[in-house]
């Protein structure tokens, strides 16, 4: 076997390093019976490899591109052009020059060919880099198919293809290119093919485009297509385009545009027989390869390419004697993964992470840890990271539904919008099994007794009950302490599971439940009653600032205390610059000022460093264990806030609460039957300001369980690393909670595994997740009125009232912010941990959310005008450009 030239009998998938992903594919699918592939071979890395070895120019012009940034794109330019002109002037050596021509002489050397490049780094089953070089067709003889080897090669350095790299993270060294020679087919017809749909996911939806003509004008968008939808052997949907251009190749070589006759522009390009006999040979590969795939396709008479061949000069009907050639097959890469069932039946899964405002991905031991809180009959489902629940049963009953809808409405509107789109497809509901319900997950702990608990605290209006509530809470994670302190091995593993009951109590306890209830129940009576009789919208926003007992809100205004502590020592703040987590309060102690910073720091962090980014994910780095995610935030607030500014905040929202009140009051008594208006209002308003604030407490004394387990479970990662079990602590994050178990107990581990998961996490966390799909596949999305907001506004759902303009910070990690005063703070998800940013920025955009998650309830008590839900703003809006949020109609409008 020659290392540098391959015919595609000799490669499989095996040769992905030496034939490239395109050559591997090609080989693979010249192995599937029945399936037609235009003959061919492939000039491999090895090739490559030999040509740029030893040529000085190429590598020290692939030093400088190594150190430019992305954001440099002239220099990118200017870089990779000059890489590529070396390249191209490059001799190829005599022996692999011999060796295509003994190739070609074989297949036939007065042929046409295509030339395709084929990167080791192109169709990866989870990344894929296809248009990122070029392609030749139609190219005739040795010499010009040796010369478009060299245009292959070059194109690994094109703009697009060097700059999806490194937004992708993959080496410019580490990537190299192979070569595809094929036999042209001369097609009547051509185009793509996709076994899932590519609109909705839908993986038992095949879909394909045609058009007349050579593919390539089809992938580049020169011309429109016909669009077919086949389902299980049938067409369910056909669009025909009109096609006014097609690409041909010419008899001398080369390819040309041409007008299609006007009477030929609307004709089907497929017959239906054809749609059908192409949609059994997707499948059939589909099946090959085990997933989903984007199929390049095209049919013709016969793909003679030599100088005799008959190339269409016009658009024939097609009919049985034409056949299709299969030219290219890849995975389809944007799908996201479908939780596993284990019956045929459809189900329907709701996002959890967009119900708990953390869409990114989870490790696996996190996600077995929150899997610990459902139930053998209503099990968490997994995929990509995330956490599923299975609504079929529910959606299968008129009161699950209600239910479901009343639940999903308040955390994310859009899941609602896409629920009820869903409710509207009668035969898809009728096809859910009944059974046994996500909604029944927690009553348990409640059942009955919330009503008969909200109604006596409605009437009681005791701020005491907070208080108790909260003393419990504190209570409970003091014996979670004593209890948990002397255990370790199997014994630990064991109280965990045991503890989640005490975990889900506190969770669904009946009178917890109530104050929250009952607090959001005099919000929405107040919002509704003052816009009814005094026509004021979200009047329950400025009236919830600066309540009692939000935990969540007064972290955010503590940190202002450390803040105060730091700006007095100008050695600190010059070291918070350059600070490192593993030495942090040991650095500090060399520094003037160090002690005291370090005081208010642990003060700070023994009531708050357990929280952190994605805090559900219980493998996430708490800021107890990395400090230097709250420097950025303390430094904004020396620069955005003057000395003591904790408590001017408090009491200039405080009051504003209060003349919203006496406002909203004297307003009332004006009107008709004031009297009573006045008398049910001021109670109504009471009762918002005595226990809204509790709704924060019971995911913070959740969070703190999960930190008492975590911090239990690293001494037994401690002593695994010293058994040489697993080579680092984190290395625990990778395994499920019963194989975490199993390991301590045997000592024994397949180090596979852990490598493994990394890199399918890796994977995972450039998914972006769905709020709602099938079990076919199908991604299931809600969509808002925009009747009523500026044309190319943002729609959003308005969850703070008021209109902020100023510049946009889009935030993608909490410990990137640098926040300034008057910014708009643009990001894809918000939990506790974000609250310290809130005190300084003047608006809040998140593309997920609803009217009673973390970042709406927060920005409500900061008086911060906030829009939720915004899909894609953290792409669709630009870093510095300036916006307009309105909190009270639910829109963000770039100005």
């Amino acid at each position: 076997m020659n290392p540098y030239v391959l015919d595609f009998q000799e490669i499989d998938k095996t040769k992905l390093i030496v034939a490239g992903g395109k050559g591997a594919n090609l080989g693979e699918l010249s192995r599937i019976e029945g399936i037609r592939v235009p003959e061919g071979f492939c000039v491999t890395t090895e090739a490559y490899k030999r040509i740029i070895g030893h040529n000085e120019e190429f590598h020290a012009l692939l030093e400088q591109l190594s150190l430019i940034k992305l954001e440099d794109r002239e220099r990118i330019t200017e870089i990779s052009g000059k890489i590529r002109g070396v390249i191209e002037r490059i001799s190829i050596a005599k022996d692999i020059e011999e060796e295509v021509a003994r190739h070609l002489l074989k297949l036939g050397g007065k042929n046409a060919y295509a030339v395709r490049s084929s990167a080791t780094a192109e169709d990866l089953p989870l990344a894929s880099f296809a248009g990122q070089q070029d392609t030749y067709l139609n190219i005739k003889g040795k010499d010009a198919i040796l010369q478009h080897i060299s245009k292959c090669w070059a194109s690994l350095f094109t703009d697009r293809a060097v700059i999806y790299r490194m937004q992708n993270g993959f080496e410019h060294r580490k990537v190299y290119l192979a070569v595809v020679i094929q036999r042209m087919v001369f097609p009547e017809a051509a185009g793509i093919m996709f076994t899932a749909d590519p609109v909705t996911s839908n993986r038992k939806v095949l879909s394909i485009d045609a058009s007349f003509g050579l593919g390539e004008a089809l992938v580049s968008g020169l011309v429109n297509a016909d669009i077919y939808k086949v389902r299980e052997g049938r067409i369910v949907n056909k669009k025909i385009s009109s096609k006014k251009l097609a690409v041909y190749a010419l008899k001398e070589g080369g390819i040309e545009e041409r007008e299609i006759d006007a009477e030929q522009q609307n004709r089907q390009t497929l017959t239906d027989e054809q749609i059908l006999q192409l949609e059994e040979l997707g499948r059939r590969i589909e099946a090959y390869f085990a997933c989903p795939q984007d199929i390049e396709w095209c049919i013709s008479r016969g793909h003679s390419s030599g100088p005799g061949a008959s190339l269409p000069d016009e658009v024939r009907p097609l009919s049985s004697r034409h056949e299709f050639y299969i030219v290219q097959s890849r995975p389809i890469t944007t799908l996201y993964p479908i939780p596993e069932v284990n019956d045929e039946k459809n189900h329907v899964f709701m996002s959890l992470g967009h119900q708990q405002m953390m869409t990114e991905a989870i490790k696996p031991l996190g996600i077995s840890f929150f899997q610990l809180l459902g139930s053998d009959e209503v099990p968490m489902g997994q995929a990509g990271g995330r956490l599923f629940f299975d609504l079929a049963h529910d959606l299968a009953s008129p009161l699950g539904r209600k239910i479901v809808l009343g639940t999903m409405g308040r955390n994310d509107p859009l899941t609602h919008n896409a629920i009820l789109s869903l409710m509207k497809r009668k035969d898809f509901i009728k096809s859910l099994a009944r059974g046994k319900r996500y909604i029944r997950m927690g009553t348990e702990y409640f059942s009955w007794a919330l009503p008969i608990q909200a109604i006596k605290i409605y009437r009681q209006n005791d701020p005491a009950v907070v208080q108790t509530l909260m003393s419990r809470h504190e209570a409970s994670i003091r014996e979670l302490r004593r209890r948990i302190a002397g255990l370790s091995g199997d014994e630990l593993f064991a109280f965990i599971i045991e503890d989640h009951k005490e975990l889900k109590e506190i969770m669904y306890n009946a009178r917890s439940l109530a104050v929250i209830m009952v607090g959001l129940y005099a919000a929405n009576w107040i919002n509704k009653k003052m816009e009814k009789w005094l026509g004021e919208k979200s009047a329950a926003d400025t009236l919830s600032q600066s309540v009692a007992n939000n935990v969540t809100s007064e972290m955010g205004l503590a940190l202002l205390d450390v803040a105060d502590t730091v700006r007095q020592y100008p050695a600190v703040m010059e070291y918070f610059h350059h600070a490192h987590d593993k030495t942090f309060f040991e650095d500090l102690a060399s520094l003037e000022g160090g002690d005291a910073v370090s005081g208010s720091m642990r003060d700070f962090l023994d009531k708050y460093g357990m929280r952190c980014s994605g805090e559900i994910d219980i493998t996430r780095p708490r800021w107890s264990e990395r400090p230097t995610a709250l420097v950025p935030m303390i430094l904004s607030n020396i620069k955005n806030f003057a000395p003591d500014a904790h408590r001017a905040i408090f009491e200039k929202r405080r009051l504003e609460a209060e003349l919203k009140e006496r406002d909203l009051l004297r307003r009332l008594k004006r009107l008709p039957g004031g009297r009573q208006k006045v008398k049910k209002s001021k109670r109504m308003i009471s009762i918002l300001r005595n226990l809204i604030g509790y709704r924060e407490y019971p995911k913070y004394t959740f969070i703190q369980r999960y930190h008492i387990y975590k911090q239990a479970l690293l001494k037994e990662a401690a002593l695994l690393v010293r058994k040489s079990v697993i080579r680092k602590e984190e290395d625990i994050y990778y395994l499920t909670y019963q194989e975490l178990r199993e390991v301590v107990r045997t000592n024994k581990l397949d180090y596979h595994i852990i490598n493994s998961r990394k890199e399918a996490y890796e994977a995972y966390e450039k998914l972006t997740p769905p709020r709602m799909m099938t079990s076919e596949g199908e991604v299931i999305s809600g969509e808002y009125d925009t009747s009523n907001i500026p044309q190319g506004a943002l729609a959003g759902v308005p969850v703070s009232s008021g209109v902020i303009e100023g510049r946009a910070r889009v935030v993608l990690k909490m410990e990137d912010a640098h926040m300034e005063e008057n910014d708009i703070l643009v990001t894809a998800f918000t939990d506790p941990s974000w609250t310290p940013l809130f005190v300084s920025i003047k608006g809040l955009v998140i593309e997920v959310g609803g009217l009673m998650t973390h970042g709406a309830v927060i920005a409500r008590e900061y008086g911060i005008p906030a829009v939720v839900g915004v899909e894609n703003a953290t792409k669709l809006i630009k870093d510095g450009q300036k916006i307009r949020v309105n909190g009270t109609e639910g829109y963000v409008a770039t100005l």
